[in-house]
């Protein structure tokens, strides 16, 4: 068999729901890894069939041959091994995450319902916000085991923490470590104390005043773009955080990242998605990573959960 022959019948499927910027953007990001065959979906007629077919034809200059095809109904979604819903309406200035629950419910629900249908052994990746209740609604909807259930926050919010860090010191960003905790939005709970450039604590090379600024510029960080775009809300970052849990699944790597998953008693939190440190590998949330907290952060992710809760007592989950 040739080789050709050999990457297409290992080659994974992955369904995207939304073809929005966000969903877009993955799009793009995905098929250029070369590993997954993409099904672009979204409910506006020709907007999935022309973006996928554009990308498509990207693929001889940027050298990959997985296949991308656009699609108004789910029949083509089937069988596909990762489903990512980015569907829903973009935050718009002076809106919160919060406001968008009622009006992304109803979407996600849909969607949700649709993509089990016709792929019941996915994994899903949730990533319309308000995140921590969408894919908590998600859960609910699918039915599916925990470990196949997981939200796109932490790796995003970590990555704006990471940086404006390298930004303020002036190094790269990949000598930058840190976990964001909590839920996506204002009660997100960078850890500082764990958090090191090059090996050494953040504290020892930043006085706290500025460190507080960057946590504080973190925790709005998407509403910064969304007051700048105007029209629409941050895309690029959140495809490449998108991007890195993809990676995870489909190459197996356990990488250790931090998502919504559903916690059982883990932090003190039980039936709740909450932004954790989790083992991503090929059958999606392997673990739960239990950092030790001090009081004040166990404190803060407590409140950032009660935050979370709120939004489900309103959905009536």
């Amino acid at each position: 068999m040739e080789l050709r022959q050999r990457e297409e019948l290992m080659r994974q499927k992955i369904t995207i729901v939304g073809a929005g910027n966000v969903g877009a953007s993955c799009a793009q990001r995905l098929v250029e890894r070369g590993y997954a065959d993409i099904v672009l979906v979204d409910i506006v007629g020709g907007l999935p069939q022309g973006k996928a077919l554009d990308l498509l034809e990207s693929g001889p200059v940027v050298g990959f041959d997985a296949n991308i095809i656009g699609t108004n109904g789910y029949e083509e979604t089937a069988d596909s091994d990762i489903a990512i819903i980015t569907s829903g309406l973009a935050r718009k200035p002076g809106m919160s995450r919060d406001d968008l629950l009622l009006a992304n419910m109803n979407i996600v629900k849909g969607v949700t319902e649709n993509l089990i249908k016709y792929s019941p052994n996915c994994i899903l990746i949730v990533v319309t916000n308000p995140l921590d209740a969408m894919v908590q609604l998600a859960y609910h909807v699918s039915g599916f085991p925990k470990q196949r259930v997981v939200g796109m926050a932490g790796i995003l919010d970590t990555a704006r923490f990471r940086t404006f860090i390298a930004k303020e010191l002036k190094v790269s960003v990949a000598d930058v470590s840190a976990y964001v905790l909590g839920g996506h939005g204002d009660t997100m709970v960078p850890l500082t104390r764990l958090t090191t450039v090059g090996g050494i604590p953040l504290a020892k090379l930043l006085p706290k005043e500025r460190i507080d600024a960057i946590v504080e510029r973190t925790r709005n960080g998407g509403g910064e773009i969304v007051n700048l775009l105007k029209t629409g809300s941050a895309f690029y970052a959140p495809s490449a955080a998108v991007e890195q849990m993809v990676d995870a699944v489909v190459l197996d790597k356990k990488s250790i990242l931090p998502c919504a998953a559903y916690l059982e008693g883990e932090y003190g939190i039980k039936g709740l998605f909450v932004g954790v440190p989790v083992k991503l590998g090929a059958t999606g949330v392997e673990e739960v990573i239990q950092i030790e907290l001090t009081p004040e952060e166990y404190a803060a992710l407590q409140g950032s959960a009660a935050a979370v809760r709120e939004l489900i007592g309103v959905m009536k989950l």
